[in-house]
Order: structure tokens, then sequence, then C-alpha cells
């Protein structure tokens, strides 16, 4: 009898603990990543030096109220070619989980790593047109950094005591004037030369002066340089005089300055009066002199004589593009944390209040850009003195590698501009056959 008695009650004590067994195994499979002990490692490649820090402190707040969550940042830019890092950096094997593409050039050569980020809150509220050199089949394959805007920053002190008004700088031959007035001026205003042209940093000229030129003749659609066979230099004669004007009253070797140089070293230190640079150039200003950050810096137009003379570049410097290589996890890691980063309320101050940015999306108050340089472009905006950037059209490396270099032979006296003219001309050729 006790045998018997027995075999049920062992039964039911096996019953509790396969019960048991289940919920324990249930428990684990729906659990948070924090629960069951394992971590997602986003691993970020981006370009932007001039955030690096504060990105890394908002990647931390980020992993402070996301458990599972790693983030982890490399920074390449500056005097860097981005563009050959991230190239090795995928041919390391040590492929990044987000990191940055340009345009249509950009979203050609990367089309095997990109992960299709339409079902993101951010796409959703990305501006009207952000989007378009990034969007390809239905699907969006990248997301915007910010909008920036760049042309000739100037110490308005040193204008103010050389008796020149900005607001009167609205053609090339006014800057010109300008110019000349400063240069005269230069022993008594205490600078070295009016401008610090960084002829090192061939995105400078080869990239960022060289679309004020070539945007007309694309008639500032991106999509439309992606697809040109060719490119005429319409605008030549006004992009020679811009930067034969920027050399000739530079600190010179111009080809032996860097950013570093160009931007910390003389002109936050009022050894130069203009440099031609974006409002990126804020945080490195400040951190040199925050007075002359907060009071004494605005933007002069890139004049392009013939098209708009009064107008700055404004765009999109960057995208956001997630790999899709990666495994679903760590791609929807990367997603949430954009996502976060854009349309979060603690993510939204840090682009705002931390980054300095010019918000490309929805859902922000841009009336609280707070640095100088990153309210002037906004009112150029708002005002419609811009033209659109097309460099993310080039034909891969041409910008920087093509006519950067050329540019950097002709500075030094090595090269003719109708040789510039001519082998750019036909590098772009080569490279759209």
């Amino acid at each position: 009898m006790k045998a018997k008695k027995m075999i049920p009650t062992l039964m039911a004590l096996l019953i509790l603990i396969s019960v048991a067994l289940v919920g324990c195994s249930s428990k684990e499979e729906g659990s948070s990543k924090s629960e069951s002990g394992s971590t997602t490692t986003v691993d970020i490649f981006q370009f932007k030096v001039e955030f690096k820090d504060q990105f890394e402190a908002v990647a931390k707040q980020y992993e402070e109220s996301h458990d599972g969550v790693k983030i982890n940042i490399t920074t390449v830019g500056g005097g860097e070619d981005y563009g050959a890092a991230l190239r090795s950096k995928f041919a390391s094997g040590e492929e990044p989980t987000i990191y940055n593409i340009g345009g249509p050039q950009d979203v050609a050569d990367w089309a095997d790593s990109l992960a299709d980020l339409s079902d993101t809150a951010a796409a959703d509220a990305a501006l009207e047109g952000t989007l378009e050199g990034v969007s390809q089949d239905g699907k969006v394959l990248g997301l915007p950094f910010n909008q920036e805007g760049y042309g000739l920053i100037y110490n308005t002190a040193v204008f103010e005591k050389a008796g020149i008004n900005p607001d009167e700088i609205t053609t090339f031959a006014a800057l010109e004037e300008a110019v000349k007035t400063l240069d005269s001026k230069k022993d008594e205003l205490g600078l070295d030369a009016v401008f610090a042209l960084p002829g090192k940093e061939k995105w400078v000229t080869g990239l960022h002066l060289s679309n004020a030129f070539l945007s007309p003749e694309f008639e500032g659609n991106v999509l439309g340089t992606f697809d040109s066979k060719s490119v005429e230099f319409e605008y030549g004669d006004a992009f020679k005089k811009v930067l034969d004007l920027q050399n000739e009253y530079s600190v010179q070797p111009t080809v032996s300055l860097d950013y570093a140089m160009q931007v910390e070293e003389l002109f936050s230190t009022g050894r130069v009066a203009m440099i031609q640079q974006g409002n990126w150039v804020y945080g490195s200003i400040a951190g040199i002199d925050e007075d002359l950050a907060n009071n004494g810096v605005s933007i002069l137009p890139i004049p392009v004589e013939g098209y708009k003379e009064d107008s700055i570049p404004v765009g999109i410097p960057m995208y956001w593009a997630v790999n899709s290589n990666k495994e679903d996890a760590e791609v929807k890691a990367a997603k949430d944390f954009l996502d976060w980063l854009y349309t979060s309320e603690e993510g939204k101050t840090s682009v705002l209040e931390d980054f300095k940015f010019i918000p490309a999306y929805e859902g922000f108050d841009a009336s609280k850009v707070s640095d100088p340089l990153g309210k002037a472009v906004y009112e150029y905006s708002t005002e419609g003195k811009t033209i659109p950037w097309v460099f993310m059209g080039y034909p891969t490396g041409w910008g920087e590698q093509q006519l950067g270099v050329n540019i950097q032979k002709y500075i030094s006296g090595e090269m003719s501009w109708d040789d510039l003219v001519k082998e750019s001309q036909k590098a772009w050729e080569d490279s759209r056959k």
C-alpha cells in the first residue's frame, strides 16, 4: 500500500518541478537583455570631430537609461580621410554598426551594407527634402545629422574697428574692397593676415568651396549631379576669384595650413579676420575664447558672380547609416539609439544644447539654436539666401583626391587654373564611364 501511495506522490512532484522549469524558461526567454545578462554592443564609426566629446557623453547618458546596450564611438575626421578610414575599417573585418554616408554616391558605393531605416521614428520626423539623396526604391538608407551652413566667418570686433559694415558685403566687389581695407590696417588691427586658407584640408577647398560654384551648374540638384557624365565649370572664373582672394591675403604657406591651425591657432586668437568655415566651428572657437564664440563672430556670403552673391551653402553634412550585415538585435539597437537621439526629449535637448546642431527634424524649437553662427545660418535659410549642397553627388573621391589635390598644386604655383579645370574635368568623366 505504501508503494502504491508513493507513485502518485512522485508523479505530482515531477509535475510541479516541470511546471517550475517551464516557468523559469519562459521567464528567461521573455526577459530583457539586462535580466538575461547579455549586452548588445553598437559600434559607431563617425567623422564629426567637432562634437566628439559631447557625443561620447550623450552615449553614456543613453547607456545609463537603457540597460543591456553598450555604445562604442570611434571618431575619424578633421585632417584624416574619413572615406578611406571607413573602407579600411570594413576591409579589416571590424565593421561598425553605425557609420556615415554622404549622399547618392555613397548610397551606391555602400549599397550592400545599408539597412532600411524607413521604419524609424527619425525618418518620419526628417524635414522635407532632407532624405532625397539617401532614398532609393522606397527605402530610406540614411538619417540626417543636422543642417549646416558655411561661408566666410569673420571677427565682428575687427570689422567694426576697421570701419567695415558687414551688411554691405553682398557682392564679390564689396568683399574684395573689405579685404583690401583689412590688409591695409593689419598692424593696427593686430592681424597676421586677413584670411587663413587651410589648403591642407582638401575638403574645405575641393568639396565646400567648389560646391558654391558647381551647385548652380547642376541647378542645386544632388541627384542631377550624381547622374552627370561631365562637369563644365560654368562658374569657374567666379570660383577662381574667390580662391585667389583667400590665397593672396592668407597666412602662408596655405598648403600647410590645417583645420586646427586655421580655426584654433589663427582665428580664435584674433590673428586673422576671416576664415572659410561653417557653424560647426563654434565649439572649437569657444574652447579657445568663449567670449569671442558667443559675442564676436558671424558669417558672410561666398559670392558667386553671375548667380548668387549674397548667399551661403546650406545642407545636410552627413547621414547616419546602419550596417545591414549585423545581427537583427544589433540593427534594432542602432535604430533605437538614433530614434532616441532625434525624437526623445532628452535626445533633442542634447542635439540643441550640447551638439549645437541646427536640427533637420520636426519637433524641435529652432528658435533655441543658441550659438551666433547657428543663428546666422538659420537666418540665411529663413530668408532664402542659400546655395544647395551638391558635393555629395560628386564621383567617389573626386572632390578631395582630384579637385582638392589640383587646388593644392594651383595655390602652390605648380599648376595653372586652365590645367586644373581640364584635369578635373577628365577625372570626372573617367569616373563616370
